[in-house]
């Protein structure tokens, strides 16, 4: 085991990040904290996640409480606590909260750096939403520089990105 390198956090305790990040997300293993393997989040879905492609990270999420949709191809699946879906890499996919409220789910980027893209989204804030909706257009701007495409509506199909910025440890 690596001691430089081991943690403990306590219920409710998250690892600090670049700028501090609103209670819906929770760090508990950042990129930087795992050599950039994976990176560990606690996210409560309070809102829609539109039509994307992580295009160099798989995505896996387990659900802790409550329902959450989520749509990849041409089909839509219900998870509900204790349920785990893998989201690989190069799939379109779309996540939003179901019945009775925000889901509380583990997301687990692999390789790591989605934390990253959070904290550049809240730092962007306001500026990425249409009447309340997160906007395609608008988080592209800052999805391509982590490897990610959302779809938009007139362009379905969105070039790949190169993920050139890299996650700071």
């Amino acid at each position: 085991m690596s001691h430089e390198r081991f943690f403990l956090l306590d219920a409710g305790e998250a690892r600090p990040g670049r700028i501090p990040l609103p209670p819906a997300f929770s760090v508990k293993a950042a990129t930087g904290d795992t050599e950039g393997r994976f990176s560990l989040l606690e996210v409560v879905l309070a809102r829609e996640i539109p039509r994307h492609t992580h295009h160099v990270a798989d995505e896996s999420v387990y659900v802790l409480d409550g329902e959450l949709l989520v749509d990849i191809e041409d089909r839509s699946h219900t998870l509900t606590a204790g349920q785990f879906v893998l989201l690989p890499h190069g799939v379109p996919h779309a996540l939003r909260p179901g019945a009775g409220g925000p889901p509380r789910v583990l997301q687990i980027s692999s390789p790591g750096g989605w934390e990253c893209f959070v904290e550049d989204m809240v730092e962007a804030g306001p500026r990425l939403t249409v009447d309340g909706r997160m906007d395609p257009a608008r988080l592209n701007g800052i999805a391509r520089r982590h490897g990610i495409t959302y779809e938009e509506p007139a362009d379905r199909e969105a070039p790949p990105a190169n993920s050139s910025r890299s996650c700071p440890g």
